[in-house]
């Protein structure tokens, strides 16, 4: 899986996790709709680390919360 897809995903089950909409997490957020859509349809292929920490807020968690999975420890890992 590359890091677009588990990115994707990870945004995907948090926003059903805490019940929300992509229209409720980018008001929350206070990200552009477009600019979610970018990220989700991957047609934005490297969203920068600021707007992955609005929609964090969005979420009501923090940058170290969203990566914290085993996803993203195996990315880790393998990038080593």
């Amino acid at each position: 899986m590359s890091a677009q897809d588990m990115l994707v995903e990870r945004i995907n089950n948090l926003c059903k996790e805490k019940r929300l909409s992509y229209y409720a997490l980018a008001y929350k957020a206070a990200v552009p709709m477009t600019t979610l859509m970018h990220i989700i349809d991957k047609s934005t292929a490297n969203p920068g680390v600021l707007t992955i920490g609005k929609l964090c807020d969005g979420f009501g968690i923090t940058l170290k919360e969203f990566f914290d999975t085993p996803e993203y420890k195996r990315l880790e890992q393998e990038l080593k």
